[in-house]
């Protein structure tokens, strides 16, 4: 039996102009996720054929800007479009589009961050583990879980405890020859 006080997504895809899959992440009822591959998805679509002519209708649907929410073959389909690229929220017709926008406009402002502004499908390309980072923040086994852009930014974009950075300047240079030419008369004044 599904919790019916969480807010649910069947599946988040992205599309280039073209109607061409960038990337695509299905989760079934259970709460297990698939990039592409055969999945649960409510209503059979089991194979890739299944969930590129699914997502190639629903391109068809929602080429053309203007709209930010349809019902799909019954599914509830929220998108955004950005430049070269739509972004798609999938959810059942009875989940709340509300939360479905506010985790779709948190993913997309979240992604503008990241790849500072610059959301093209290059760069979606390009940084794509920094996206699935930052859709896994988003949503957890289907589950939406945060829908505070700068929040997920800063969880994908934390940097690592255990690395420290050194920044190497002409100051830093000068600084460490100072000492060493300071060390160095010690040293031969002491003999």
């Amino acid at each position: 039996m599904t919790n019916l006080s969480l807010y649910a997504v069947n599946a988040f895809i992205i599309l280039d102009t073209d109607g061409h899959r960038v990337l695509a992440k299905y989760y079934n009822p259970k709460g297990q996720s698939y990039l592409g591959g055969p999945n649960d998805f409510n209503k059979g679509l089991h194979s890739l054929k299944e969930q590129r002519a699914f997502e190639k209708g629903l391109f068809q649907k929602t080429k053309k800007a203007g709209g930010e929410i349809i019902l799909y073959e019954g599914h509830l389909a929220v998108y955004k479009h950005s430049l070269d690229l739509i972004f798609y929220m999938i959810g059942g017709s009875s989940e709340n589009e509300l939360m479905l926008h506010s985790a779709l406009v948190a993913f997309s402002e979240a992604a503008h961050m990241l790849l500072r502004n610059q959301v093209e499908k290059r760069a979606v390309l390009e940084n794509l583990d920094l996206l699935v980072l930052c859709l896994d923040e988003t949503i957890d086994d289907g589950i939406i879980v945060e829908t505070d852009s700068t929040t997920i930014a800063s969880r994908v974009s934390r940097p690592r405890a255990d690395t420290t950075e050194i920044v190497i300047n002409e100051q830093t240079l000068m600084n460490a020859y100072s000492t060493l030419k300071e060390k160095m008369q010690q040293r031969i004044q002491q003999l």
